[in-house]
């Protein structure tokens, strides 16, 4: 008897949306714009954090990065426009650190350099990192085909590379690039291996892991190559002056037994290097806080963006109850009619309820699936990855079902507490 009650109740909602359809319809589109803004903005802030994260979590969460950061000169003096500037970190660093602290797995010293590969008529602008063969054991570079970088390539000087695929399309196309040489700065490299590309994070943080502007992709090479073959200085000239500034390492990665420790560690590595430079030419680097502060950022714009995409909801719900109330006026004899013939004011209170849950119940289906699809659309043609969530579209089908019942609830309760008597003598 309940269930029959219910079911009639709600026939007779949608036989009254039905005879104002175009209004029925145009009040949905407030709840649906809603519901879908709510679900695509929460997706691509989703897929931002994510992109984010694991871009973060390819420098390793027990790495620590130190990057040589030029020192900002106090003053200037015109008389030493001309002259020779040394900053930066050094291989003496990278070996004090590995030698000298226990809690240290591997110090990985990294020189990176900008130029053009040629293959007969193909070039490339590509980076050279300098590096030693357990550089796989601080980034994620996984070797297709080939080899890296082995001890003996470090030992004997060899001019041998490994290049990741996106240069091996660029130099190569149709060829086999195993095995072949390619020129840099002068000299022939032998490819001993091809990676896969390692995306960059260079809009969070410079890193090992980025790709210079401009460049197609990298290179690796030993590190006793990159300081026999390529100048640790770099000239400038401007204005009829001259200088000179010469740096080693660009880059040392530290990779610390336990993630427990690198705070720590960082600290003990701060104040070692703040003994062995008297400038402040350098920065240390921990990925695992960029990404817990990434992760509390995320938490950030996830209320933000879902805050202002819910306004389009509230908007969406004082339209249900505008129209609403229109419909209480205009059924003003009929709510008379049913309270003469029996009807209680929570028949009354239900009727309309229904008419407005239905509006936000079938707003909110049609909300979810073009909130799905827009961050497929936006991934597809704006390249920008998108994450729904199964919360969104919770979050987003639940607000839109409470904006139903709140809206809802004063023009029902409206008609409900109508005088009969005057209901029946409105026209």
């Amino acid at each position: 008897m309940r269930w029959f009650g219910v079911k009639n109740t709600v026939r007779m909602g949608l036989k009254s949306l039905c005879m104002h359809k175009l209004r029925s319809v145009l009040t949905t589109l407030g709840i649906i714009f809603g519901v879908c803004s709510v679900i695509a903005m929460l997706a691509i802030g989703e897929g931002a954090s994510q992109e984010a994260q694991a871009a973060l979590a390819r420098l390793g969460s027990s790495n620590l990065i130190i990057e040589t950061v030029k020192p900002v000169d106090e003053k200037v003096d015109q008389s030493k426009k001309e002259g020779f500037t040394r900053y930066g970190l050094t291989y003496k660093d990278a070996e004090i650190i590995r030698n000298t602290m226990p809690d240290v797995e591997v110090a990985v010293p990294i020189r990176e350099i900008n130029q053009e590969a040629r293959y007969f008529n193909q070039s490339a602008s590509i980076k050279i990192i300098g590096t030693i063969p357990w550089y796989t054991e601080i980034a994620p570079v996984e070797v297709l085909r080939g080899r890296f970088l082995s001890s003996t390539d470090l030992e004997y000087i060899m001019m041998v590379c490994v290049i990741d695929s996106s240069v091996a399309q660029k130099l190569f196309v149709f060829n086999d690039p195993m095995n072949k040489y390619i020129r840099i700065f002068g000299d022939y490299y032998k490819i001993i291996g091809i990676t896969r590309p390692i995306g960059g994070i260079s809009k969070i943080v410079g890193s090992p892991l980025s790709k210079s502007s401009g460049t197609v992709g990298t290179i690796y090479i030993p590190v006793t190559t990159s300081k026999a073959r390529f100048t640790e200085f770099n000239y400038s000239f401007s204005q009829g002056s001259r200088s000179a500034e010469q740096v080693e390492l660009q880059k040392i990665t530290v990779k610390v037994d336990s993630i427990d420790n690198i705070l720590r560690i960082r600290d003990i590595v701060a104040a070692l290097l703040d003994r062995l430079h008297e400038k402040n030419d350098y920065k240390i680097i921990v990925p695992i806080e960029l990404i817990r502060e990434t992760a509390r950022t995320k938490r950030v714009f996830s209320i933000v963006l879902g805050s202002i995409a819910a306004i389009s909801l509230l908007v969406g719900g004082i339209g249900i109850m505008n129209i609403m109330l229109a419909t209480v006026s205009e059924r003003t004899r009929e709510i008379g009619i049913r309270r003469a013939l029996g009807a209680k004011k929570r028949d009354i209170i239900i009727q309309f309820l229904s008419e407005t849950l239905i509006l936000t119940i079938l707003g909110g289906v049609i909300g979810i699936l073009v909130g799905m699809f827009i961050p497929y659309m936006v991934t597809l043609l704006g390249k920008m990855p998108t994450v729904v969530t199964v919360f969104s579209l919770i979050l987003a089908f639940g607000i839109s079902a409470v904006t139903g019942i709140i809206f809802g609830l004063y023009p029902a309760y409206r008609a409900a507490n109508m005088n009969p008597i005057e209901s029946l003598r409105h026209e």
